[in-house]
């Protein structure tokens, strides 16, 4: 078991292969993001989104989700704010890269089911790529879908993993600004 923001050791990491972070999940929140698979340091650590280099944690401050920037160990605290986390695989993976096509289907029947039994009113999907293939939707694109999940409106972001270039941080806290503002609304 890893400490409290102690860095696990290579070892560590590398024993998480196959392992899962549980969600931090909660009826009727209003935003329940879902990235696409926890990374093997996350796992390692016990708190999503915690590889560093990850700009996730950045980019909801910087969106207005927080009020402030909140480092992964305090991934609880998201939870008193109406927001929640969980992932479309569960397995802990090096990179997203390490999946096989096919665990996204099954593990999007999962993902339903939890809408159906948390119903938070957005869930947001971070990555475009991940969404279009646990979903069966080539055409998706970003930001609102048009068929919800029961009561749950679906959202598309990009993935604020440091690895995708094609986004800044500005421009991912613009673009997540959006479902923050959907999300104010009546």
């Amino acid at each position: 078991m890893i400490h409290h923001r102690q860095r696990p050791t290579p070892q560590q990491i590398k024993a998480c292969i196959g392992k899962s972070l549980p969600d931090l999940i909660a009826p009727n929140l209003k935003i329940l993001f879902c990235g696409i698979n926890p990374s093997l340091y996350s796992a390692a650590v016990r708190h999503h989104f915690a590889r560093p280099g990850n700009r996730f944690w950045p980019t909801l401050h910087t969106a207005g989700f927080t009020p402030h920037l909140f480092s992964p160990y305090e991934d609880h605290a998201l939870l008193d704010l109406g927001y929640g986390l969980t992932n479309i695989v569960p397995t802990a993976t090096a990179g997203a890269a390490d999946l096989a096509p096919a665990e996204y289907a099954p593990a999007a029947q999962l993902l339903k089911r939890k809408l159906l039994r948390y119903r938070p009113r957005f869930l947001a999907i971070l990555g475009l790529g991940a969404y279009r293939l646990a979903f069966a939707d080539r055409d998706a694109a970003l930001g609102l879908q048009p068929k919800p999940i029961a009561h749950t409106h679906l959202w598309i972001l990009p993935n604020p993993s440091g690895l995708n270039a094609h986004y800044q941080l500005k421009d991912l806290a613009k673009i997540y600004a959006h479902l923050r503002k959907a999300s104010e609304q009546p």
